[in-house]
């Protein structure tokens, strides 16, 4: 359900500002994509496990408030990560 470390730590390295960045709002949204594409697929297959559902609801509300933080902060780096992540047509 959930991505490995080895995943996570692919991610922020190509999504770090620089070395040991864990906290920027790259990183933290690139991470909560990932994990929102893994539970995607897992509530794909399995329909009635409402405890994931809420946990995939949670985690969408997170990257959305990440999304506008850095909308609001920087839109050059904000329109950079949406392409990047492909999350917006």
């Amino acid at each position: 359900m959930a991505i490995s470390q080895t995943q996570k730590n692919e991610i922020i390295e190509k999504y770090a500002r620089h070395e040991g960045d864990t906290g920027s709002p790259e990183v933290q949204i690139a991470v909560l994509t990932a994990d929102i594409l893994a539970l995607n697929d897992h509530l794909s297959v399995h329909k009635k496990d409402h405890h994931s559902y809420v946990g995939l609801m949670k985690k969408i509300g997170h990257r959305r408030n990440l999304l506008a933080y850095l909308r609001k902060t920087d839109v050059v780096r904000y329109r950079e990560l949406i392409q990047s992540l492909g999350l917006r047509r």
